[in-house]
Parts: structure tokens; sequence; C-alpha cells
């Protein structure tokens, strides 16, 4: 496979390590209270953090240091030496960091498209860096409860965007999600797709696809109807609308607590859409959120669509005290985003 990019990314051979097993060059192992702090805002998700691995050292690697875990042990917060700014590390096995960044080396840059910064590698690790994000937009929308026509639209559209960028580099990105997208400033007003590591590379025109990969809250369809293979492309596309209707109603368009009947209402494809949407609004979930993969939007037929370019405006009983069961308009935390293998092993 042929991999290219338009701009070359920096990727510079670490000096041996002075340890055998070990890429790390340590400075120190003090448990600082800077490691309880974040350079990012906090957005006061509901859910607490999860407390980073104490211990953890911050460590040297290049012109980087490697401060405290935010996933696991292979994503860090990263600070450069020099300059003081903050990046996200993601440590990768060296034998395999090419094939796991692939769809980055194959795809050109987009503005809301996270980009890879530079690349270290060890003896056995790669580390990748990135610029920093400020909050995903999962924990965004369960803090706003729900967005007004005007920010969803201009947040969307970026959203959008960037799904259309990789569909037409033939990338299908499968595990589609509010998480995945995250805040490229203070403000939160540019998105940026946070990561490529999931997405599968098509060879020629045909997306088919026929693994199960997402998590149960936005899987299409045709994914739970079938045996054989589905277009990827449509599938990503539902995902977007999933993504829409839960930006723009607080939650998601078919939710259950039992995995079994969250499928069936998926199956079913039938959904609410509140009164208090405007009529372009409730036209574009509805182009996107259909049964059949062939007759929804494509990914770049959704950016333009007149909803982006209208004047919007909700209705006065559209957002706040008059919403008919407020306990409702929430988007659930965690437990709707599990591996769909869960389900399908």
């Amino acid at each position: 496979m042929n991999i290219q990019r338009s701009s070359p990314i920096n990727i510079t051979r670490y000096g041996r390590s002075r340890h055998k097993n070990h890429d790390f060059e340590e400075l120190s192992c003090l448990r600082t209270s800077e490691s309880s702090q974040s350079f990012s805002p906090n957005l006061g998700s509901p859910s607490p953090p999860e407390t980073p691995n104490s211990s953890h050292c911050i460590s040297c690697i290049g012109k980087y240091l490697l401060l405290e875990p935010l996933e696991g042990d292979h994503v860090f917060r990263a600070a450069h030496l020099h300059s003081g700014d903050e990046l996200v590390c993601k440590v990768f096995d060296i034998a395999r960091y090419q094939e796991s960044l692939a769809a980055y080396f194959c795809l050109s840059s987009h503005e809301n498209i996270n980009q890879i910064t530079e690349i270290l590698l060890g003896e056995s690790r790669a580390y990748v860096f990135f610029e920093k994000s400020h909050g995903d937009m999962h924990s965004f929308v369960r803090t706003c409860k729900k967005l007004r026509e005007e920010e969803a639209a201009r947040l969307f559209h970026q959203i959008a965007s960037a799904v259309a960028h990789c569909h037409d580099s033939g990338l299908v990105l499968r595990d589609l999600k509010l998480r995945k997208f995250v805040f490229k400033n203070e403000d939160r007003n540019l998105i940026k797709l946070e990561s490529l590591e999931d997405a599968y590379i098509l060879e020629g025109e045909d997306d088919s696809l026929a693994d199960k990969h997402g998590c149960p809250a936005y899987v299409s369809p045709e994914i739970l109807n079938t045996n054989g293979s589905y277009s990827g492309k449509a599938a990503d596309v539902w995902s977007l609308g999933v993504m829409l209707y839960t930006m723009l109603v607080g939650r998601y368009p078919f939710h259950d607590v039992e995995p079994s009947s969250l499928f069936s209402k998926i199956r079913r494809g039938q959904f609410s859409i509140p009164e208090t949407l405007t009529p372009k609004a409730k036209c574009l979930i509805r182009s996107i959120l259909r049964r059949e993969p062939a007759e929804r939007l494509t990914s770049r037929e959704i950016l333009d669509h007149p909803w982006f370019s209208s004047d919007i405006h909700a209705s006065s009983s559209g957002y706040g005290a008059n919403d008919k069961d407020a306990s409702d308009q929430l988007v659930p935390d965690v437990n709707m985003e599990e591996e769909l293998d869960t389900f399908f092993s």
C-alpha cells in the first residue's frame, strides 16, 4: 500500500536510551502537585475524571516532557521543553506504529482533523505528538444539555466537513461519535476530529465493510440487520445524524439501558423530533437518519443543506423551562459507548 501525505511529518530517531528496556530518559519520579492540575480547561463533565497513575515518572523524550497519563499507559500530557507549549503524546509499539497511523499518512491536511506535529522513534516505542485539545463534544453537550441551532450549525458543519474530507480521500471512520470530536481552542467554537486510528483505508471506490465496529448508540440499522457487507460511508453518515440529533435535542434518538431493546429501536428507525426545532433542522435530521443507506445524504451533500445558510430562529419555547421532560434531555455518559464486539462475539 502506497502511503502519501501532502505535508511531510517530521520523524526523528531518538538516541539510544540509557535503560535497555525503556525509551524514556528519566528526569525524576517526583509526585508533584502539578500532576493534579491540567493545562486543559475542565468542562465539568458529570463523571469525575479517572485518577492519573501516581506512579508515573515525569520523563523526557527528545525535546519534550511526558507528564501524567491521560488515557491508560499510552496517551500522555506533554510539554515542549523550550517553549512550554502543551501537547498530547500517544505511544505506540515501534513495530506497529506505521500501521496504526496509516490513515494520517494517506490523508492531506484539513483544518478540522487533528494533525501529527512530530514523531520520535525510540528503540521499542514511537512517540507521536499532537496539538492539545480543550475538551470533547460529548462532555460539552452534557454540560449544555443541548445547543441552540446557531451554535449547533457552526459546530456540526465542521464535523461534517472533516468526515467528508475523509470520505473523499478513501477513508471510512467507522467509530464516529461525539466524543471523537474535540475543541481546538478555549472559546470552543473550532472543532477537530481527534483520532484517525480506527479509520479503514479503502482500496478503490468500493466502501463495503463487513466488521461491526463502533458503539451501540451510533450504530446504523444495516450493521445490525445483516451478516454480510454494508456501505461504510453510509454508516458513517448515520452516526453523523445521531450526533446532530443529540446536539439539538440533548439526548440520543435511540436510547435504552438494555442493548437488545436499543438495537430493536435502531432497526425500526423510528424516532421523534421536537416541534421546537426549525423545519430545516428537522429536514436535515430526517435526510440523514434514514433506514435505507442509499436514501441518506452523503457527507458532502450534508454540507450543502440549506440549514447551514439559513437564518435560524428557534421558537421561544424551544429551550429551557418549557421542556416537556427535562430529565429526558440528558446525554448518557459511558454506558452507551461500549464496543459492538461485546454484543456480537
